[in-house]
């Protein structure tokens, strides 16, 4: 018997946080087959680009809870027009 997707997200749901990411993004993923010529060496360069910023010190990270929380706010005080 096949599988509803219904079925399939109610069960993805009780994986851990972190496999539930690796779960969407090979989703994700599948989704984007086609590719143009040059996006993915422009992507790994950009990557380097922005390593080499914090390695160096130019640039520092912002903690995932407190960039959460800006963006969140952010959205809050779109909504609210």
């Amino acid at each position: 018997m096949a599988t509803s997707a219904e079925e399939l997200y109610r069960k993805a749901l009780s994986l851990d946080e972190s496999d539930r990411a690796a779960l969407a993004a090979r989703l994700i993923e599948s989704l984007d087959t086609e590719t143009e010529e040059g996006v993915e060496a422009a992507w790994l360069a950009e990557v380097e680009r922005r390593m080499e910023a914090l390695d160096s010190g130019k640039v520092q990270g912002i903690p995932w809870d407190e960039l959460r929380t800006r963006l969140l706010g952010k959205l809050d005080a779109s909504d609210k027009g």
